[in-house]
């Protein structure tokens, strides 16, 4: 019940804005998730493993987005990002491309991006940022490093600029 709950308001966020005067092609679509849950075991470790919980929410993810057309995938070069990030882009068959979070929303990202829907994997702070950047303004903090249920939707068409947090299991 809940994916559907979840994916229905995706698809309204999605699809607002659309008119028949207006082509899809104006309209690009960020979808961004903090990774799923990280293995704390080894503190010393700074490049761990989803546990299977965090295995089981980047499932999840593909059930969630099933029923939205998903073009580009991105993940910050880390396992957890990665492993977050691969089901989707297995089940899609698209390539996961690496990006550096403090310089992915450039002119070339935005112009690569433009009329696509993306998914983009980071972390509990540079994925906040990365929102505001997209949005224009200082709306969102860095994630509680317990929580990886948000996923944020930014819709842009033209000059309107829409976005949206929902928590997904």
């Amino acid at each position: 019940m809940k994916f559907r709950i979840v994916l229905f308001a995706l698809c309204i966020f999605t699809f607002i804005g659309y008119s028949q005067d207006s082509p899809k092609d104006n309209i690009t679509t960020y979808i961004l998730v903090r990774h799923a849950e990280k293995d704390l075991s080894d503190p010393s470790n700074r490049n761990p493993n989803l546990t299977t919980e965090g295995k089981e929410r980047a499932n999840n993810l593909v059930a969630i987005l099933k029923d939205i057309h998903i073009d580009k995938v991105y993940s910050t070069n880390y396992k957890r990002t990665l492993q977050t990030a691969e089901p989707l882009a297995k089940d899609r068959k698209i390539e996961i491309e690496l990006y550096d979070p403090r310089k992915i929303y450039d002119k070339a990202f935005q112009e690569i991006t433009k009329g696509k829907t993306s998914l983009i994997v980071g972390h509990s702070n540079s994925t906040p940022t990365l929102v505001n950047k997209i949005i224009g303004k200082e709306k969102y903090q860095s994630i509680d490093e317990k929580v990886y249920s948000k996923l944020f939707i930014i819709t842009l068409q033209d000059d309107k600029v829409s976005d949206m947090i929902l928590n997904f299991n």
